[in-house]
């Protein structure tokens, strides 16, 4: 299509949004857009400079024949403790609390505005890790993990408590919960997981990291890697973690009685991703 400068700007930037972390040619572009790569540059250098001023991103060039233009999704710290403050904020109302001491997060997780901003955070810190595949555990940690996928450009793979006859043979493994201290057990299809992938784990809530560390497990089986662990909201008080490495948005810290009030803290994420980063620039 041959547009003028102003309407592939904003294809290309358009473009570019829904295809995170693919890496596109200059030739792509030249012929969609039926203009000289020396014009296609000229935007792309635009649409970087518009993207890095917003903070909305990073554009990279890659070069040589087999090279281009990769859109890689970044959030800054501002921005950050903005999503984190709105998730906080919902989740210290005070019909939170349910009996049996959970947490109500299902309308957070059925909204599309606050699981896309969840997925853009997880997304923007493992985002140099060369994920291949987000994994998560049914049923409410899925629409986290689509989130934070979209946001790396790569597949989800679910799983599920037991096998499924639609998704063929699948393997299972026997964990221990670690909050309840029961033996569970999990299945993934063989087919879903390819060997040697890098996978992140993002899941909704964690107690003590019992099924998180069941599904690095099952990782094992697979061949595949830990690229890293993502995790909604995460209990202050428990008396052994069963997973050292991850990263939380909130997490639970008390419940009052008498107010009927939750009090959420920040969690691990700006700590191990914002501050880190500060200390190895000051580096």
């Amino acid at each position: 299509m041959k547009l003028k400068r102003s309407g592939r700007l904003v294809d290309m930037t358009r473009y570019l949004l829904n295809h995170p972390h693919e890496l596109i040619s200059l030739t792509y572009f030249s012929d969609r857009y039926q203009a000289a790569k020396s014009s296609i540059s000229e935007d792309l250098d635009i649409v970087k400079e518009s993207f890095e001023t917003q903070k909305a991103g990073e554009l990279v060039t890659v070069p040589g024949a087999a090279g281009g233009v990769k859109y890689i999704p970044r959030t800054d710290v501002g921005e950050a403790a903005e999503t984190v403050e709105k998730l906080r904020n919902q989740l210290e109302k005070s019909d939170r609390w349910l009996p049996g001491g959970y947490l109500y997060m299902t309308d957070l997780l059925g909204s599309p505005r606050y699981v896309n901003e969840i997925g853009r955070l997880f997304a923007s810190a493992y985002a140099d890790e060369n994920v291949d595949i987000v994994m998560t555990m049914e049923t409410k940690g899925i629409p986290l993990a689509y989130a934070t996928a979209s946001q790396l450009g790569v597949p989800v793979v679910i799983v599920r408590r037991a096998g499924r006859v639609t998704e063929g043979s699948t393997v299972s493994i026997n964990y221990v919960s670690g909050s309840t201290r029961r033996i569970q057990s999990m299945a993934l299809a063989r087919r879903s997981l390819p060997a040697g992938s890098n996978v992140l784990i993002i899941d909704d809530f964690m107690k003590a990291g019992g099924t998180i560390r069941g599904m690095i497990n099952l990782l094992e089986e697979f061949d595949a890697s830990l690229a890293g662990v993502g995790v909604f909201v995460e209990t202050k008080e428990v008396s052994q973690r069963l997973v050292e490495n991850y990263l939380s948005l909130l997490r639970f810290a008390d419940f009052d009685e008498e107010s009927q009030t939750v009090r959420m803290e920040k969690g691990s994420f700006f700590e191990q991703t914002f501050e880190r980063e500060q200390g190895d620039e000051a580096q």
